[in-house]
């Protein structure tokens, strides 16, 4: 790749072209892209342009930059692609590396607003305004770290056209259509990322007074975009623009007709009314004594001839396996723990920006349950999909969670134990019909600081076993 000086220039019309001159930026900082020439489409100082765009709340900054210092052409928010003759759009948009050596999109890409009035009409996807602006994407990543306070010394490190295959894009055209379909039934106001699987559509404004009218409905929606999820952003960026290919199975073998949800439940649910006796021979499951907890999980993985959780289109979808037994009178005692969380990051979090919100914001579950039969054993019942419905999510779920960060901020004097325990000070699971906040440590000596510099056992947020029942319930009524 020949090297570009500052008089140099890439053909608008040739989205390749448009590549080879954007892999100049390999390797810069933001900062550098802010010093390679003065262009007159700048209207401010280089001093103060720099300032305006090394603050980290300014949205779109980073992008603006590329496009201004480095493309030469004046930042617009008009409909039309950033290159509009090569029909490519600009994307700038952070990677993280995870603590185990991982890399993953920082998050998720938003790609075009949604008008909730014209979307329904856009029935012809290949026609569609989202497709229009968001078919070619020049991906440019740099390299987030919270250590860097000025992001302008952010450091770019790949810069790649990106389209979907065609594999991804029959299921970013269900999620389209899905979309679309919930407006047009008056629902703009439900949508949640965990609808779909790749293609979403996000809350665009973090001012929840801000809100759009929708058709077939009085009532108002927040207002939202067209977005890759971040999980589907990770897998793009190991496996298409780095090239560090994971080493992801497949539950899809070829071509599938129709929805992947479908194919999915279809592949389990031909095994239902199996034991799971039946179920371990027919996989060559075998274990000397005691049966493997996780064995539930083993078996539904089997059925989709899968082995983990690390599924290609799991991973993409950002899809939780759980499993489920439910006894001879209906009940089921598991309920759903996620992560431990950090005292300090509830305290410092607002709700929408939470790690929990956007946890059930953005996971698709898919529920396997067996029935427990007269004998003791368990069989098949049926597999489900299920994701929080945003109005429980920001009501029950807000609750226990704001709950919570009041009583971190407001914590008692005494922290009183009993039998060498810490008495709980966290929403139990009697207070609230859908989740609560337990201990998910090995022992009393596991923990972490609460904001008054007292250790306390680590806590975890739980979905309460009799919300999931009813979930189940409502699915099989």
């Amino acid at each position: 790749m020949r090297e570009y000086s500052k008089y140099d220039s890439y053909d608008k019309t040739d989205k390749y072209s448009i590549e080879e001159y954007g892999q100049n930026m390999v390797g810069k900082t933001f900062y550098d892209l802010t010093v390679i020439d003065d262009a007159e489409i700048i209207h401010e100082s280089l001093a103060d342009y720099n300032i305006s765009h090394e603050n980290k709340k300014r949205k779109g900054g980073l992008g603006e930059l590329v496009e201004e210092r480095f493309f030469h052409y004046k930042a617009n928010s008009d409909s039309n692609p950033d290159f509009k003759e090569a029909g490519v759009e600009l994307k700038v948009s952070p990677y993280k590396i995870n603590k185990n050596k991982s890399i993953a999109a920082k998050e998720r890409l938003v790609l075009t607003m949604i008008d909730y009035n014209s979307v329904i009409n856009e029935i012809d996807f290949d026609k569609s305004h989202f497709w229009y602006k968001s078919q070619w994407l020049l991906l440019v990543y740099y390299l987030w770290n919270k250590e860097i306070k000025d992001r302008l010394n952010y450091r770019i490190d790949y810069v790649r056209l990106f389209t979907p295959s065609k594999e991804d894009l029959a299921i970013i055209k269900n999620d389209y259509f899905k979309i679309i379909k919930k407006v047009e039934s008056g629902k703009a106001h439900e949508l949640s990322e965990s609808d779909t699987m790749y293609l979403s559509a996000c809350t665009k404004s973090s001012d929840s007074s801000i809100v759009r009218k929708q058709p077939n409905s009085d009532i108002p929606a927040k207002p939202r975009a067209f977005a890759y999820k971040n999980s589907y952003m990770t897998y793009v960026l190991n496996n298409y623009i780095i090239h560090k290919k994971p080493a992801y199975e497949s539950i899809i073998s070829g071509k599938i007709v129709g929805d992947i949800e479908d194919y999915i439940l279809k592949r389990i649910n031909q095994f239902k009314g199996k034991s799971m006796d039946f179920l371990c021979k027919e996989f060559e499951i075998t274990f000397k004594n005691k049966e493997p907890k996780n064995l539930g999980a083993m078996l539904s993985f089997r059925m989709l001839n899968i082995k983990s959780n690390n599924a290609e289109e799991f991973v993409k979808a950002n899809i939780k396996v759980k499993t489920f037994r439910m006894n001879k009178k209906g009940k089921i005692k598991e309920n759903i723990s996620f992560p431990t969380f950090k005292f300090s990051d509830i305290v410092n979090q607002e709700w929408e920006d939470s790690d929990f919100y956007n946890l059930l914001y953005s996971t698709k579950f898919l529920f396997v349950v067996f029935q427990e039969q007269e004998d003791g054993s368990y069989n098949l019942d049926h597999a489900q999909f299920w994701n929080m419905p945003y109005d429980i999510l920001d009501s029950e779920v807000k609750s226990v969670w704001e709950k919570t960060k009041h009583t971190l901020l407001h914590l008692p004097s005494e922290l009183k134990q009993e039998n060498g325990n810490y008495k709980g000070i966290f929403p139990k699971q009697t207070e609230n019909a859908v989740c609560h906040v337990r201990p998910h440590a090995r022992d009393s000596k596991d923990t972490y600081v609460l904001p008054d510099g007292h250790e306390y056992p680590k806590q975890c947020f739980w979905l309460n076993n009799s919300y999931i029942l009813k979930i189940i319930k409502n699915h099989l009524d």
